[in-house]
């Protein structure tokens, strides 16, 4: 929770309220709240090159930190681990003896992750979870674990769909005490671990975010044990059954990493889509079967010849679309894939 001093100064500033920064002399103008978390404000603001999102705090000691933070992703090659860092200065509001320290960073325009799985279908989340865990394994790489993750940290761009992560206020060293977290999201909360930096704390928060797209009311914790608790939610929902097993390793901290969490991740899908591919082919053979026996059943040739003559039509139009669905089936699954490739 913030204190009151910093509700009463650099909260719910209005629109069109002008920070001009003291040593660069960059002056950004407030548009709209974007959010908040324990360490300061998320301002949209325009600056001398477009929209910005800006952080303001009283804190100089946390504003530091997440710009270093920041500076740290940007000098990971070819990946875009969050918002690229523009501007870090001091704002002295007027009428006040008061400075305050604040970053700007990019805008990421984007969906959040339920807006967008609403539009585009729940196909979209395996896909987007698999994206997750490549930035977190390249996150855990750096000797870094994002602490605070859950779907309010998480944004979908588009042109092609990317998920993306905001607020690095949580980001913590690896064997450090988690800075900030969501009880929801929390192991610590739900009985399975620690609150002590590590791969496996960002990899329980993935399943829970991923329980949380088919929840997205938060449940609280009963009496049960927290894991049996989890496990009767994902028995209900056929979309969690899928990855039952992947959610239940990484609920219990039994991924040594994200990588290993993801290729597990795409084997169950691989199998959901050959699988499907397999049903529809089965289910064409019987049909096939059928018609055959009833050629072979007609008496004289003439009648076998009109018979045959009668059913081409009909047999021609369910055969084509037997084929139609097979191939539409294949090419999804190649779709997939190259998804996949193009997004990873």
């Amino acid at each position: 929770m913030m204190n009151n001093s910093m509700k009463n100064s650099v909260a719910n500033l209005p629109k069109g309220t002008v920070l001009l920064g003291k040593w660069h002399n960059q002056s950004y103008t407030v548009w709209k709240t974007l959010g908040y978390g324990a360490t300061g404000y998320v301002y949209l603001t325009k600056g001398p090159k477009g929209f910005a999102a800006l952080k303001i705090s009283e804190n100089s000691t946390s504003i530091t930190s997440e710009v270093n933070v920041l500076r740290h992703f940007s000098k990971v090659q070819g990946f875009s681990l969050g918002p690229s860092l523009l501007d870090v200065d001091d704002w002295e509001m007027k009428g006040t003896n008061k400075t305050y320290s604040f970053y700007v960073m990019e805008y990421l325009e984007g969906e959040s992750l339920h807006i967008f799985l609403q539009k585009r279908g729940m196909e979209w989340a395996g896909i987007l979870i698999l994206q997750l865990l490549t930035d977190l394994q390249t996150l855990h790489n750096e000797g870094w674990v994002f602490g605070d993750l859950k779907p309010d940290n998480l944004i979908v761009t588009s042109s092609p769909p990317k998920i993306r992560l905001l607020d690095v206020g949580g980001t913590t060293l690896n064997g450090r005490a988690i800075k900030e977290f969501t009880e929801f999201f929390d192991r610590g909360y739900w009985g399975l671990g620690s609150r002590k930096a590590d791969s496996a704390y960002d990899l329980f928060a993935v399943a829970m975010i991923m329980i949380h797209i088919c929840y997205p009311k938060q449940f609280q914790k009963n009496g049960q044990h927290g894991l049996e608790q989890l496990r009767g939610y994902i028995r209900k929902n056929s979309w969690l059954m899928q990855y039952e097993p992947v959610l239940v390793q990484a609920l219990t901290g039994r991924y040594p990493s994200a990588e290993t969490m993801k290729k597990e991740m795409l084997s169950h899908m691989s199998q959901k889509k050959s699988g499907a591919t397999t049903s529809t082919t089965k289910a064409a053979a019987p049909n096939s079967a059928k018609k055959t026996q009833s050629v072979k059943g007609k008496g004289s040739l003439k009648h076998h010849q009109a018979s045959v003559a009668t059913n081409t039509p009909s047999a021609s139009s369910k055969k084509g679309w037997m084929e139609t669905a097979v191939l539409l089936s294949i090419v999804l699954f190649a779709y997939f894939f190259y998804l996949y490739g193009q997004m990873m």
